[in-house]
């Protein structure tokens, strides 16, 4: 694309001043080529003649000059060059690049956007593993539509992606959820019970407590082992859990259940292992690991005393399976509240011989909903917090999908039900599928009209000259980058700003120009006009479908 071309030219130009003995090449591959923070700085601009100077023992401003005397024998890209400050040097381009983007779009269609960068390497993006325990709440929500996003992401860029959920569904947090239901149970028939004291209180456990009646009746009510009550509960609950990641539109590759690291051994050969590199011991009948030789301030317990592991050891069990599954990259997808326990994971990877830089962990913060500017109280039905089915059937999951991606991971989220819920331009989503509607609107105006089909190669792009028009161009050329960036960084908010600048640019050339002149339907602006409003039309619609949105054609 455009910036790969001028990357290259600029390289071509660094080279081409070594051989002609202007510099040497200590400077290779430590400039960079930018778009300029300010407007009229350029479309693009180079720091190498600052990067250069001190290696060169030269003044930055008259290797600018040099490399602008380079640079100006292409006549097919730039415009125009200028030296700023210290030693920059401004780059603008000629309108007809930006014009030349409308053919790769229409040539890719669909893939306009995507690319190969990934190299079709396997990862992993593990996400959501909420413990079976109760609906999905907000905050998993989050994690839900981030980890799906980043998985797109990676896909539009050729990565070959797994999808894995780990499926909580050993250690005590089970048997507390089977002591809760059991508890329920014996009340609903009014006999003895006891609620254990950090039980689950919501009514939904009172309602698989009720299911349970339903189908053995009063047949557990002497049953000594929990078991039972833990099974239906996790059966019902994952159901439900189920059911709202395919209203989300999430589908997962896999499940990865915790209790088989028990029965097939991983949790006792990783602690044989780590026993046999002195790397474990024994104190206050407790056993502790020593990640202390990995540089934390102590060693942290990976058996309780009770002989029950903490949730470290599964976890670098889990995580030195996924290894042996042969992914060149993983990516997991946390709470903010796993941050104590990530460098404890890495550490133990690190310790089994394992390369940690392989694992990429993206923290994510919590979500708070509110309503004319007022927290929205929690649920008292489902559970003790807001529900994602809730959220969803308070706004869609359009709505619910757009805003969870909309701020970067470690921020916290405030969501406002009023404006997410408002069909005016200040809801972001509504401004930018408005846009894609309006785009379409155009385009059967047109074929009401009975304006012919505009061929690229019979339009004339020069006419797209409007400083509005070569902006629009200019962000429909930045699309493959934006969303490479998003993919490289995991952050999908950065592919929602970009179609959120992409609306306002747009909208604003709606409110200024004309697209079709109803007196004059024949004109030649009009044909390059219509290209550029398909361009548009195509950049809209992939970013939505890549984000995992709808792209409505009526609004």
């Amino acid at each position: 694309m455009i910036f790969e071309r001028l990357e290259k030219l600029v390289d071509t130009c660094f080279k081409q001043g070594i051989s002609e003995g202007k510099w040497s090449d200590k400077a290779a591959g430590k400039y960079s080529v930018e778009v300029p923070k300010r407007e009229g700085q350029g479309d693009y601009a180079t720091n190498m003649a600052m990067v250069m100077a001190g290696m060169e023992k030269k003044n930055p401003r008259e290797i600018a000059k040099v490399l602008v005397d380079l640079l100006s024998a292409d006549d097919s890209m730039i415009e125009k060059l200028e030296i700023a400050g210290p030693g920059f040097v401004n780059i603008f381009l000629k309108p007809q690049v930006w014009q030349d983007i409308l053919h790769p779009v229409a040539e890719a269609g669909g893939d306009f956007g995507k690319s190969s960068v990934g190299s079709g390497k396997k990862v992993m993006v593990e996400f959501v593993s909420a413990n079976p325990t109760g609906p999905l709440s907000i905050g998993h929500g989050r994690q839900a539509i981030l980890g799906d996003a980043i998985a797109r992401l990676l896909e539009a860029t050729g990565y070959s992606v797994y999808r894995e959920y780990y499926f909580n569904d050993a250690g005590r947090q089970m048997r507390v959820l089977g002591q809760s239901t059991q508890a329920r149970y014996l009340e609903l028939q009014d006999q003895p019970f006891e609620f254990p004291e950090d039980g689950y209180q919501g009514d939904y456990i009172r309602d698989i407590a009720q299911e349970l009646i339903e189908e053995k009746g009063d047949t557990l009510i002497d049953q000594p082992d929990v078991l039972p009550f833990t099974e239906k509960a996790v059966e019902v609950i994952f159901a439900d859990i189920s059911s709202t990641l395919k209203r989300m539109g999430i589908v997962f590759d896999n499940y990865y259940n915790e209790h088989s690291l028990y029965d097939e051994g991983h949790i006792d050969s990783v602690v044989k292992e780590l026993r046999d590199k002195g790397l474990v011991y024994e104190k206050d009948d407790a056993v502790w690991f020593k990640t202390t030789e990995f540089g934390h301030e102590q060693d942290r317990v990976i058996i309780k005393k009770t002989g029950e592991p903490t949730y470290r050891l599964p976890d670098i069990a889990y995580h030195r399976e996924k290894f042996k599954r042969g992914f060149d990259w993983m990516v997991d997808i946390f709470g903010s509240d796993h941050i104590a326990t990530v460098p404890d994971v890495m550490a133990g990877l690190e310790a089994l011989g394992y390369d940690p830089k392989k694992v990429t962990v993206v923290l994510h913060q919590f979500v708070t909903l509110t309503r004319n500017g007022k927290q929205v109280k929690m649920s008292t039905r489902k559970a003790t917090f807001v529900t994602v089915d809730e959220l969803l059937d308070m706004v869609g999951t359009d709505v619910a999908r757009f805003y969870f991606m909309m701020r970067k991971a470690d921020s916290q989220l405030e969501f406002d039900l009023d404006l997410a819920t408002s069909e005016e331009k200040d809801n972001p989503v509504y401004y930018v599928q408005y846009g894609y509607a309006r785009l379409c609107s155009i385009l059967r105006k047109a074929r009401e009209l009975e304006i012919k089909d505009v061929n690229l190669q019979e339009a004339d792009l020069s006419l797209l000259k409007e400083p509005e028009e070569i902006q629009l161009l200019k962000r429909i050329a930045s699309f493959p980058g934006a969303i490479e960036s998003a993919a490289h960084d995991l952050a999908p908010h950065r592919a929602i700003f970009f179609l959120m600048e992409l609306a306002a640019d747009w909208h604003s050339y709606y409110n200024k120009h004309k697209v079709i002149d109803p007196e004059n339907v024949a004109q030649t602006v009009t044909d390059a006009r219509l290209c550029l409003v398909a361009a548009l039309q195509q950049v809209f619609k992939n970013g939505l479908e890549i984000l995992g949105l709808n792209a409505p054609e009526k609004m």
